[in-house]
């Protein structure tokens, strides 16, 4: 605070404060000059040791206490800043915390200016002045004596020093040939297609010119997925160096806290079971409780959500001590429970069976009760439910419902039964109403982070999707051996698990593992600039999620450059070029005034609860992250933890007010800060934004999946997840924020990781030459046409060149990745599965989405299988989506029919035409073979709507050929006429 008849410094602007007897600070006796004692020190240390106004010479007695207090009061600070004791209520984070105070606020000094303005310049030449100073503490640091140095270098500490993870390039003679073939195989393919242009099919011209667009579209799609591959590299991570590091004995744990995000929103699809597993073993994880904070959002605001977790919070007293006593794993008790392994392996303590058999007993009666509030959740009361109390359930109306949050775990006197602290866990629920826009998935999230910055603000996010459990319960501190570490942490935004997943069928029909992606094309994205976000999974630095960008990149340019904006909110280009926009022009200039606000605020060290008030409100950053001070203020803290100027008793009160429906109105949540909205899959749009503004991420594979979930073994529900995804690619596609032309201007996203991304978004549209590439073997066999002419000698070379560097490729990738040729295999029919079916809905969807303005749906995937193995694999569900494969299937098979039929008509020399068409039409319906065996199920029963609609487009098409172009050779009337007329009758 300001205390009035105090005169300002001239200097910085601040008030000159009181001395030693508490007077007013007078530095020159002579003319009174106004100058603070910080400004004073600065000035006698440039060696400026006269007044500025009248020349007279500093008297001893006006030095505040010399340099030797300067560096006391460093030391002081230095020391308070290693107080156990202060890590200690640090990590305690949230614990002792709450609210908000704010103070509206033109306060303007004696002349009229603002008093915020004269502070940011007072700041300004404070770290100046740091900057000038610091040299000189250097300079006394170095004065250490060798024996000393030494001893420092034998120490604890020296040995904690080791790096935390290591890059481990991929061996030269896996790699260069790989790199080899990639470089063989595109000349190839540029000497294939000189032929196949230079040498067109005139008889099938139609065909042939179709063949060739097909053709050249895979090779681009082929460059786009093949060259973010050319840099594979392997990570190892070192959790004893973690430990030597910030787990020193007799001291608390310096290990950062971690706030754990859960989602659903359909308790009926996404059973509560699951959910509940996930939140067990999420509470069991192998780190310090008072790190771990873990929040469910249920934006379905279902009853039966929040009951279950009440459930959850209690059986979990019992099974985090018995998972942490026995280190056993996975932590999640129905997986657990279900291992068909020797659980006994490596057990030395004898009380381990007897308390697994009750942990056991406990667990299924847990499951009933579960079970009984599911059962009785299937039919919702005509009143609506009803809480214990006899309250009415606020939620009762899922899309017209206040914010809810409650408190389960983490607070005074919720603990096991050992007496031992547990986990915080928090129930969210946003508040929901009619006529406004919520965004999903993205918008729970969002409404998560603001929740959790209020109450916890832990530097580190880890989400995870409900039916996603901790497999691997050294998982966070793997992620920390790269977010904690100085030199490899300071740019990384985020570090993404792979996904694998349990129930799926031995052969993964459908290739739900999607091992080619994850083990393939993530270690190529791992050595460029990091992997894409795959939605779940994947721990966030809560700071690149706020909009910041990386420490190290280079500041912002100043107001007056003329910097045309990019697309992404810190991708500023160099001042040389013009402004391209506008729009654009606004947008970067805002930016930048967020930015030198936020660096500006970060100097704030000395200033009381209501001045921070002040000056953040007038910095305006309520209009980027929202009317919450309390919110903002923990923005500012780079290293987490809740400011102390938070009054606890307004704690849950301000927490509601940031889930607001209208909260997010006017600011840059989904924009520029948070998951960012606009397309279904919001986890490529929200990592593709952070890697705009130069922050890149790790690809972390340890031994032990570090997270294992559930996938839709179903068809039907296989391919709608499929749709899901592409249809989130097209939306970005036709979005401001496409790949193709986004963030071009900074630089700071690297060519072959923009490949990557623009691969994520345009794969959909493959999914239109394939159905057509697809279509032609069986139009060849019905006109007996064909797409290449007769080969010659150098021709037959180019192909089997082609056919040959295509296998090498693929030999040589499952050398470096490990991946099995079976994986391969599946990964490449169900690219032809889903892109003849889901892909294509999903292109037209998008279109549709653009011209005419028809939004769609989300669609939840249902988790988990009926009780028998792999029981729901062959349960057929209705969709269109199971049309156009069929159709092609059928259409094929007619084809090779017809083809045959068409040879034995015409004799021994159409069996050499014929055999390229076959092989064309094999080739397609042997990558549909799975789906074929999908649509015959277990019984081989087909939905008859299948059959009809199948049958009836493979007729109209056959017929119509048959038409136009049938088998038998046309022959013209006049030759019949002349051979009438040669006949004698």
């Amino acid at each position: 605070m300001m205390q009035s008849g105090i005169p300002q410094c001239n200097t910085c602007g601040e008030q000159v404060g009181l001395d030693a007897n508490g007077e007013i600070f007078v530095a020159c006796h002579e003319c009174n000059f106004p100058i603070c004692k910080d400004c004073l020190i600065y000035e006698i240390k440039e060696g400026r040791k006269v007044c500025l106004r009248c020349s007279t010479p500093y008297q001893e007695d006006s030095h505040p206490d010399g340099e030797a207090n300067i560096s006391g009061n460093q030391t002081a600070v230095a020391s308070n800043l290693n107080d156990p004791k202060l890590d200690q209520d640090v990590g305690l984070h949230a614990r002792h915390i709450s609210s908000v105070s704010t103070v509206d606020s033109e306060y303007n000094d004696e002349y009229g200016n603002p008093i915020w303005k004269n502070r940011v310049e007072s700041w300004k030449d404070k770290k100046n002045k740091k900057k000038k100073s610091a040299p000189k503490v250097e300079k006394k640091e170095a004065q250490i004596p060798p024996e000393q140095q030494m001893e420092e270098k034998e120490s604890p500490e020296a040995a904690a020093a080791e790096p935390l993870s290591t890059v481990i390039p991929l061996p030269s003679n896996k790699i260069t040939p790989y790199r080899a073939v990639i470089i063989m195989r595109l000349t190839i393919l540029a000497l294939f297609f000189h032929y196949r242009i230079t040498h067109p099919v005139d008889s099938a011209y139609g065909l042939w010119l179709t063949s060739i667009i097909c053709e050249i579209w895979f090779a681009f799609s082929w460059v786009l997925d093949q060259f973010p591959k050319w840099s594979p590299i392997n990570r190892e991570t070192y959790l004893d160096s973690l430990s030597a590091r910030y787990e020193r004995e007799g001291e608390p744990s310096g290990l950062a806290a971690v706030d754990f995000f859960v989602s659903t929103v359909d308790p009926l699809k996404e059973p509560p079971l699951i959910t509940a597993n996930t939140v067990l073993s999420i509470l069991a994880v192998d780190y310090p409780v008072d790190k771990v904070s873990c929040y469910v959002s249920d934006d379905g605001a279902a009853m039966l959500t929040f009951e279950s977790l009440v459930e959850t919070a209690d059986f979990g007293r019992k099974w985090v001590p018995f998972c942490k006593k026995f280190s056993i794993e996975p932590r999640a008790p129905e997986f657990y429970f279900s291992q068909k392994i020797d659980y006994l392996k490596d057990k030395i303590q004898p009380s381990f069976v007897k308390e697994r058999r009750a942990m056991k007993r406990d667990y299924e009666e847990f499951k009933v009760r579960i079970n009984a509030l599911v059962a009785k959740a299937q039919k919702t009361p005509e009143e609506g439910w009803t809480m214990q109390d006899g309250t009415p359930w606020p939620g009762n109306k899922s899309r017209d419902h206040p914010g809810m949050i409650q408190v389960f775990l983490g607070s005074t006197g919720a603990l096991d039964i050992e007496g031992n602290e547990l986990p915080r866990l928090v129930y969210v629920s946003r508040e929901k109403r009619p006529g406004y826009q919520h965004h999903k998935k993205a918008g729970a999230e969002n409404a998560l982070v603001r929740v959790s910055a209020i109450l916890t603000n832990a530097p580190f996010i880890l989400n995870l999707d409900c039916d996603h459990y901790v497999n691997n319960s050294k998982a966070v501190r793997e992620a920390m051996c790269f977010l904690m570490d100085p030199q490899v942490g300071r740019d990384v935004c985020y570090v993404q698990f792979p996904q694998r997943f349990d129930g799926i069928d031995k052969s993964d029909r459908y290739a739900n593992r999607n091992t080619v992606f994850f083990d393939v094309n993530m270690k190529g994205l791992d050595g460029i600039q990091g992997p894409v976000y795959v939605g779940t999974g994947c721990c966030f630095n809560r700071q690149a999620l706020y909009g910041y960008s990386p420490s190290n990149m280079p500041s912002l340019p100043k107001r007056s450059s003329t910097c045309s904006w990019c697309g992404c909110c810190s991708c500023c280009c160099p001042a040389k070029k013009p402004p391209k926009d506008i729009t654009e022009a606004y947008r970067d200039a805002k930016r930048e005034e967020l930015d030198a606000a936020i660096f500006n605020l970060r100097e704030i060290d000395n200033y009381d609860e209501q001045e921070r008030s002040m000056l953040i409100s007038q910095m305006s950053l309520e209009k980027t992250f929202g009317l919450s001070t309390v919110f903002i203020e923990s923005t500012l803290m780079e290293n987490g933890g809740v400011p102390d100027s938070v009054h606890p008793s307004m704690l849950i009160n301000e927490a509601i007010h940031v889930i607001g429906c209208g909260y997010e109105e006017k600011t840059e949540w989904g924009k520029e800060i948070g998951w960012i909205y606009g397309s279904v899959t919001e986890d490529i749009l929200s990592g593709f934004k952070m890697q705009c503004r130069g922050w890149r991420s790790i690809y972390c594979m340890p031994l032990r999946p570090a997270f294992k979930g559930s996938a839709p073994i179903n068809l039907s529900d296989r391919l709608h997840q499929v749709l899901r995804w592409a249809l989130g690619s097209v939306e970005i596609f036709f979005s401001r924020h496409c790949p193709l032309w986004y963030g071009w201007a900074g630089g700071r996203l690297k060519l072959l990781q923009r490949l990557a991304y623009i691969n994520t978004i345009v794969y959909p549209f493959t999914s239109i030459p394939l159905v057509a590439y697809c279509t032609i073997p069986a139009v060849c066999l019905l006109t007996g046409k064909f797409i290449i002419p007769t080969l010659s000698n150098l021709a037959s070379l180019l192909f089997l060149g082609l056919f040959f560097s295509i296998i090498a490729t693929s030999v040589l990738e499952l050398r470096w990745s490990g991946v099995t040729i079976e994986e391969l295999w599946r990964n490449e029919q169900f690219w032809v599965i889903g892109g003849v079916s889901a892909h294509l809905f999903a292109v037209f969807q998008g279109f549709l989405k653009m011209l005419a303005g028809l939004d769609t749906n989300f669609t939840v995937t249902t988790k988990a299988a009926d009780d028998a193995e792999f029981g729901e694999l062959y349960i057929i569900k209705w969709t269109t989506l199971l049309i156009p494969p069929t159709t092609l299937l059928v259409i094929n098979l007619v084809g090779v029919v017809a083809g045959f039929s068409d040879a034995l008509n015409k004799g021994y020399e159409a069996w050499g035409p014929l055999f390229g068409k076959v092989f064309f039409a094999f080739w397609v319906i042997l990558h549909l073979y799975p789906f074929l065996k999908g649509l015959m199920g277990r019984q081989n029963r087909t939905p008859t709507i299948v059959v009809l609609w199948s049958v009836l487009l493979a007729s109209v098409f056959s017929l119509v050929w048959v038409r136009i172009n049938p088998f038998v050779s046309k022959v013209d009337s006049s030759t019949i006429a002349q051979s009438c007329i040669s006949i004698d009758c």
